[in-house]
């Protein structure tokens, strides 16, 4: 038998994809990672159209391309980021043609609408396997946040970040994929409550952990702390909340130098995290970021807000063995004060416990053998002939 041919598409949201793709091929399969369009933060993907001039047509030929390789060359398709091949419109899809005139940016909407998700039903058609990550904005609706959550962004966000008809199109996508889709998936478990039942939540596994690894921590007294935030929108991290603790904790007296990390490379971020005693990522979205796993896996600590709402979708054993520092826009001046002065002594094995904890929970290995595991038996039930490979527990259902 063949081994697996699995395409990840159509982005490199959060470095996921890639990284999966790579883990998936150091386990047998012939796993492809591409990309329609260049990101600033420039993750490694398997292929992905040179920018420049004519950009835009460059990204729709490759759109068709890769629909086309899928149909002839492919067993499955995991699509990231809540998309499928075709555009997806919403201005998400083509951020290209933001500097384009309203006239181009008005047919490529209504291109956008006639196609969006029509390459769907032709891939199950065809037999192939369907799966879907859902990784943040692509399912999360500012009705149902505003509604349900105490602490949300959806209410610091400029006015039109989510609207009523934003939230209305990502609810149709959703359902479109719930009816297509043969496996759903969430990398952030606030997710979970708008997407289908069927559902799970996967962690992140964008890192080599082996080219990700901790140096020896620094001396606890022997420098002003150092505190980094790497913020890709600060609304949405709630970066205003920390600049105004910092100012605080300054003004009492309260030593600390603050970096700010903004339009840097995913390459380059190593060494900014290098430089930190201590991490803050994110205090509104109820879970950690990529940029947390990033800081842990350094063996940094890291200060986050996680919603207790959320964790019912967490395996329990990665719930109890959180090793975040908790902190709401309300307690994060209390939470710096505590571990710049005297929990500074602490921070070391707080960051210690980070780095054994992405170890467990993030790295690619382990997630792409469970994805392999689903892999196979999502095509053993499309071709009675194909042979699965011993089954595996997914991280969504383990209870230990």
């Amino acid at each position: 038998m063949p081994p697996l041919r699995v395409l990840h598409c159509p982005t490199t949201t959060g470095g996921n994809p890639p990284e999966l793709a790579r883990a998936e091929r150091k386990l047998g399969l012939e796993s492809w990672s591409a990309a329609i369009y260049h990101t600033r933060f420039d993750y490694e993907v398997d292929e992905v159209p040179s920018p420049g001039r004519l950009w835009w047509l460059k990204m729709e030929a490759k759109r068709w391309s890769l629909l086309y390789r899928a149909l002839k060359h492919f067993d499955l398709v995991h699509f990231n980021f809540g998309q499928s091949l075709m555009p997806t419109w919403n201005g998400d899809g083509a951020p290209a043609l933001r500097r384009y005139p309203w006239l181009a940016r008005r047919l490529y909407g209504v291109y956008g609408t006639l196609l969006e998700t029509t390459d769907l039903p032709m891939l199950k058609r065809a037999g192939k396997g369907i799966v879907v990550t859902y990784q943040g904005d692509d399912a999360r609706q500012g009705d149902y946040c505003r509604e349900h959550f105490d602490v949300t962004f959806a209410d610091e966000v400029p006015k039109g970040y989510y609207s009523p008809r934003s939230d209305r199109r990502k609810r149709s996508r959703i359902a479109r994929f719930a009816r297509f889709a043969d496996r759903i998936y969430a990398l952030n478990p606030d997710l979970l409550h708008v997407l289908p039942a069927s559902a799970r939540f996967l962690p992140y596994a964008h890192l080599d952990l082996n080219a990700w690894t901790p140096a020896a921590p620094r001396s606890s007294h022997a420098h002003v702390p150092i505190v980094l935030h790497a913020p890709t929108d600060r609304e949405v991290k709630g970066t205003r909340f920390i600049l105004d603790a910092v100012a605080r904790l300054k003004a009492d007296g309260t030593a600390l130098e603050l970096v700010l990390v903004e339009n840097v490379s995913h390459a380059e971020m190593p060494a900014m995290y290098a430089q930190a005693d201590l991490v803050v990522d994110q205090l509104l979205a109820g879970w950690y970021g990529g940029a947390a796993v990033e800081a842990m896996s350094l063996g940094k600590p890291v200060v986050s807000y996680i919603r207790e709402t959320d964790l019912k979708f967490v395996p329990p054993a990665m719930r109890d063995g959180l090793p975040l520092i908790q902190a709401t826009p309300e307690t994060v001046y209390d939470v710096l004060r505590h571990w710049l002065t005297d929990g500074r002594p602490a921070l070391a094995e707080r960051g210690q416990q980070g780095r054994r904890f992405v170890e467990r929970w993030h790295d690619p290995m382990r997630i792409a053998a469970e994805l392999k595991a689903d892999y196979e038996a999502i095509m053993a039930g499309k071709r009675p002939s194909f042979q699965k490979s011993e089954p595996q527990r997914h991280r969504g259902t383990e209870e230990g």
